[in-house]
């Protein structure tokens, strides 16, 4: 049968009104190779993230790593417990993100003697703490051969994505609340949102780096006594 021009364009007007087509016609072949040879549009560079500013005490370490260079050529991330934030910093000292975490429910900052070789349903509220200090982690396998970030290997914190096993926990909630109260829930790990665990903490932690916990109860200066070094090393560095 032969369908005159006339009814076809009107078939394909009643199909473009219907919704039934969802794109333009395929242009004429010198149109579609004039458009294959145009340029590619560069990407536009990723912006470095926007920090908020840190506490007082999260300020000077933060601060006293860069300029005395604690971090010995290797990632890190400063974790201020009482804000319940992870400040992430690539090897040269350069902000690479800023998160809420969720920790140990204990208020503390020292682990329980014993802590790591107990199940976890023998560890006491009390004894779920997130302990202070400087560690070096790096990557390993925990329970169920799943892969951390072990920060304390002999007492079982690790840092890893948050865990939402146990919807009751709520524990994608209480990261995303606005204050810092409802961040105590684990047995003393650190947990982050999954994107930014997968995306940017793990691949910079890739062959390992340092954590810093700053305290809750303790001052800063006994947990890190070369703090106070700061201002003696600030004015060297400005001579």
């Amino acid at each position: 049968m032969i369908v005159s021009t006339g009814l076809v364009r009107a078939l394909i007007g009643t199909a473009v009104a219907a919704g039934l087509v969802f794109g333009p016609l395929a242009p004429p072949a010198s149109a579609a190779g004039t458009a294959s040879r145009k340029r590619p549009v560069a990407a536009k560079p990723t912006p470095p993230p926007v920090l908020l500013p840190p506490s007082a005490q999260a300020g000077r370490m933060i601060a006293w790593i860069a300029t005395a260079k604690d971090n010995a050529g290797l990632p890190y991330a400063v974790i201020d417990k009482q804000a319940a934030t992870l400040f992430l910093f690539d090897a040269a000292g350069a902000p690479r993100g800023q998160v809420p975490v969720l920790l140990g429910v204990g208020v503390g900052d020292d682990s329980s003697p014993g802590v790591g070789a107990k199940e976890l349903a023998d560890i006491g509220p009390a004894e779920r703490t997130t302990p202070a200090g400087r560690f070096v982690a790096r990557f390993g396998r925990a329970f169920g051969h799943q892969r951390v970030l072990w920060v304390d290997y002999a007492n079982s914190v690790a840092l890893h994505a948050v865990i939402t096993t146990h919807r009751k926990e709520r524990r994608i909630e209480r990261l995303s609340s606005p204050t810092p109260e409802d961040n105590r829930i684990t047995f003393g790990c650190i947990n982050v949102g999954s994107r930014f665990y997968t995306g940017t903490l793990a691949p910079l932690f890739r062959k390992g780096g340092i954590v810093y916990i700053l305290p809750d109860i303790r001052p800063l200066d006994d947990v890190f006594p070369r703090v106070r070094l700061l201002p003696y090393l600030t004015a060297a560095t400005s001579e």
